[in-house]
């Protein structure tokens, strides 16, 4: 895919489910972004939809969705309520053209406007390209989780990312 004559972001609603679905399982599928080996229905993405996290979309001219951001609970501890985790998957035509970036400046001015302070996450540590675009839009490493957990049986470490918002 070569870029986009117009990228647009705006919030995500319940209609955008089956779309940020194929997204999210094709994440699940290159097994580079995520240790969820479970495909989402856009029933399970719905339910993103009940609390109050935000959750972005960027799409092209056409109206084709291209990516999503969203965030969810840290920790349910209440000295944590302004502390959200993210997460962000690209379609796998879009990605190398700045759609990841694109996101990310959505998503983060959705979560400085719902409140939060931090953003935190994890990332495959050989995932060079989301590291490199995250650093991009102001996340620090803060370390790595050795062993995090198993995707297909083998151990995988993640790097820990924050924003301060």
């Amino acid at each position: 895919m070569k870029t986009p004559v117009a990228l647009h972001t705006r919030p995500a609603t319940p209609d955008d489910a089956e779309a940020i679905a194929a997204i999210y399982n094709q994440g699940i599928a290159d097994r580079i972004a995520t240790f969820e080996t479970r495909e989402r229905s856009t029933a399970d993405i719905v339910q993103w939809f009940a609390g109050h996290y935000p959750v972005v979309v960027a799409y092209d001219n056409s109206g084709t969705i291209l990516a999503f951001a969203s965030t969810s609970l840290y920790r349910a501890r209440d000295c944590y309520a302004g502390v959200a985790e993210f997460s962000v998957y690209v379609a796998r035509a879009a990605r190398g053209c700045g759609v990841g970036r694109l996101i990310m400046a959505a998503l983060i001015a959705a979560a400085e406007q719902a409140g939060f302070w931090k953003l935190v996450s994890r990332v495959f540590v050989e995932n060079e390209a989301s590291r490199t675009m995250l650093k991009r839009v102001g996340f620090r490493e803060v370390g790595i989780y050795e062993k995090h957990a198993r995707l297909d049986g083998v151990w995988r470490d993640v790097v820990i990312v924050e924003r301060l918002l």
